[in-house]
């Protein structure tokens, strides 16, 4: 099997080549690294390359699977992880000169559970700065470029690891969403992204945005590996309070059920009819809908009238940013970038006022959606506004798609959330749809998602390795 053909599998097929003896863990992550070397000078998907560490855990890998040894479905795969998720030993810097020689002493929690399930981990993946600042081409820690165009930005903040996954630079990817940070990427890349529910997954060993809002969850490129790669990393952690004692259930078991006899809620208001919605956006998600209702599901139109002052909400999360921040940014304000810099000084005028205001309101939005599902199995909607835009739109003021529209709620609210492939703009551009749960109900989205997924074939397009090329 050619070093090409192993970094266009999934991650179920890279684990099925090495489980399998069509080739070594050693080989796979060989071929990985090529690729990384030959391509993200261009793709800038990486921080930190970790090839020497890489290639020894294959090898124990292989040694251990020769022995019958065999831990499970990541046992040799190679991931790699957002520069937010620690590795003892290895530098993490966040993607922001704040921490750019900070080495981590101890692993992250994930980062332990990936290491017992037998994972190779090949670095540590690019990120907009402290997860929160903007996309940028140039400096310590630019932006990755979006593989199916790369004058275009993947979204952000984990834009490395969506370029990863999609460009098949590793075989899976963890990052982290606060306001969409993993579902955007994985919208404006063409892959699956998961926002696990609040509690879930440990963020300790995570560095924090906001610790009401920070989620860890997995970026693949089929709704299968996700689930896989979410097993792997959910469950208490008694080093982070915020995980809860929930059960975690067989993902894989009903994977396959099919959408049959689920009633979907569809907030087409507030979503749907959104003026700042891609006409071509709209467009494939009608269609994904229809194809929903084909395999089975039913669908209707639901509304909760506290999104309108999402927005609102959001504004408190600002507060938590720079609670977190406010003694660096006082000491060293002059190693933040702009962005980001802006961003927390904006936090410090909410008010205690404000700032419970917000709660108050998303407790009332919180008890509006879980009404909704008492009708229904799940919500449905656009996984994103619009298509990937071009960084130089960007750098010049001409971005006006409100894409945090359609994650930020679902952190709010700490619901388990899915953005999948669902089609592509007339510009080659992969556009997505979005299912979220009920808490904890993680194996009926992935279920969901998988009914779509297994009637089409979005998530087998690959971008084209010739387009990787800048030209000056």
């Amino acid at each position: 099997m050619s070093a090409d053909t192993l970094c266009d599998l999934d991650l179920s097929g890279v684990a099925d080549a090495i489980h399998g003896g069509k080739a070594s863990s050693v080989e796979v992550t060989e071929a990985y690294l090529r690729r990384i070397e030959r391509h993200d000078r261009v793709l800038k998907a990486y921080i930190t390359v970790m090839a020497d560490r890489a290639l020894a855990r294959a090898r124990t890998a292989d040694e251990e699977i020769r022995r019958g040894a065999r831990r499970g479905p990541l046992h040799g795969v190679p991931l790699a992880l957002k520069d937010l998720v620690a590795i003892a030993g290895v530098r993490m810097t966040a993607g922001s000169r704040v921490m750019t020689d900070h080495v981590s002493e101890r692993d992250a929690d994930v980062t332990e559970r990936l290491h017992a399930a037998g994972a190779v981990i090949l670095g540590k993946l690019s990120m907009r700065e402290c997860a929160f600042g903007r996309p940028v081409v140039d400096g310590a820690f630019p932006t990755g470029r979006n593989p199916w165009d790369v004058t275009r930005e993947p979204a952000g903040s984990s834009s490395g690891s969506g370029v990863a996954v999609a460009a098949g630079l590793c075989a899976g990817a963890l990052g982290s969403d606060t306001g969409g940070s993993i579902r955007g990427p994985a919208a404006r890349c063409g892959i699956v992204g998961v926002k696990p529910t609040y509690g879930l997954v440990s963020r300790r060993g995570v560095v924090a945005l906001s610790w009401s809002l920070d989620h860890v969850g997995p970026m693949t490129r089929s709704v299968r590996d996700a689930a896989v790669l979410l097993q792997a990393i959910a469950g208490h952690d008694p080093g982070d309070p915020s995980t809860r004692h929930a059960q975690v259930t067989d993902y894989t078991a009903e994977l396959e059920a099919g959408a049959r006899g689920i009633k979907l809620g569809l907030l087409r208001r507030f979503y749907l009819d959104s003026p700042g919605l891609h006409a071509e956006v709209k467009s494939a998600a009608l269609a994904a809908f229809d194809e929903l209702k084909r395999q089975g599901a039913t669908i209707e139109d639901v509304d909760a009238p506290t999104l309108d002052l999402a927005g609102a909400i959001w504004v408190t999360m600002l507060s938590e940013v720079y609670e977190l921040h406010r003694e660096t940014i006082r000491d060293q304000p002059q190693n933040f970038g702009e962005g980001i810099r802006t961003r927390i000084y904006m936090g410090a005028l909410v008010t205690a006022a404000d700032f419970q205001r917000g709660q108050r309101l998303r407790a009332r939005l919180r008890r509006e959606i879980m009404a909704l599902f008492e009708g229904v199995d799940a919500l449905v909607f656009p996984g994103h506004a619009a298509p990937a835009q071009r960084f130089e739109d960007i750098a010049t003021g001409q971005i006006v798609v409100p894409g945090s529209r359609y994650t930020n709620v679902w952190n709010l609210l700490g619901l388990p959330a899915v953005v999948f492939p669902c089609g592509f703009s007339r510009d080659g551009l992969p556009v997505a749809i979005q299912i979220v749960g009920r808490p904890f109900d993680e194996a009926t989205v992935f279920r969901i998602a998988r009914a779509y997924e297994r009637a089409t074939d979005w998530h087998t397009k690959r971008p084209n390795p010739e387009a990787w090329t800048l030209t000056s």
